[in-house]
């Protein structure tokens, strides 16, 4: 069911926390589409970042993310070696985990090589949901998927090109947050405004 305990009154997922930043972020951000290069590529990686975490969590950081990823430029976080990759986890303004800095460098270097083969990195990505919003039409939370035949071809095809920290459930929240699946539960003053 949808949360109706917010100050204005508006319905919303039932995920949703109170927390400004979440409510912002469900508003503005979480199901619309998204085709731009960067963008996505930032997506990838944060949704790597919170593996075994909250999205909250990542959210409070993610200006640092932006900051220490170059705008998440993808031919300068390819190009890191060890120096910048070593300073990188000595900042205090993202999450410090060696394994999911040196994937996010990895995956860089995959998107460049999947660009190499004359794929458009965006359009391959929207590939698994054939370019267009899946739309689950679901009214409870309880209904949502953590993963679905989709998040995990697309989880199978990304390890299978040299990705690290995308299996089918990052894959799903990602295909979520980057609307090639609309997952606004039906009750959500969203679901209308993103419905296809």
């Amino acid at each position: 069911m949808t949360r109706t305990d917010f100050p204005d009154g508006r319905p919303r997922c039932g995920w949703v926390s109170p927390d400004p930043l979440y409510v912002e972020y469900h508003d503005r951000e979480w199901g619309v589409p998204l085709r731009d290069r960067r963008a996505l590529f930032e997506a990838l990686v944060l949704d790597g970042a919170q593996a075994g975490l909250s999205w909250l969590t990542i959210l409070k950081r993610r200006e640092g993310y932006r900051r220490a990823f170059e705008g998440f430029d993808i031919e300068r976080v390819a190009a890191w070696g060890p120096a910048e990759i070593e300073a990188r986890l000595a900042d205090p303004g993202i999450i410090r985990n060696r394994a999911k800095v040196v994937s996010a460098v990895g995956n860089a270097r995959a998107v460049l090589a999947l660009e190499e083969e004359g794929h458009d990195f965006v359009e391959w990505m929207w590939s698994f949901t054939g370019g267009g919003t899946l739309d689950h039409r679901l009214a409870r939370h309880d209904q949502v998927p953590a993963v679905s035949p989709e998040s995990e071809a697309m989880a199978k095809e990304l390890k299978r090109r040299g990705f690290r920290f995308c299996g089918p459930t990052i894959c799903y929240a990602l295909m979520q947050a980057t609307g090639m699946i609309n997952d606004h539960l039906t009750g959500c003053f969203r679901y209308p405004e993103l419905a296809g």
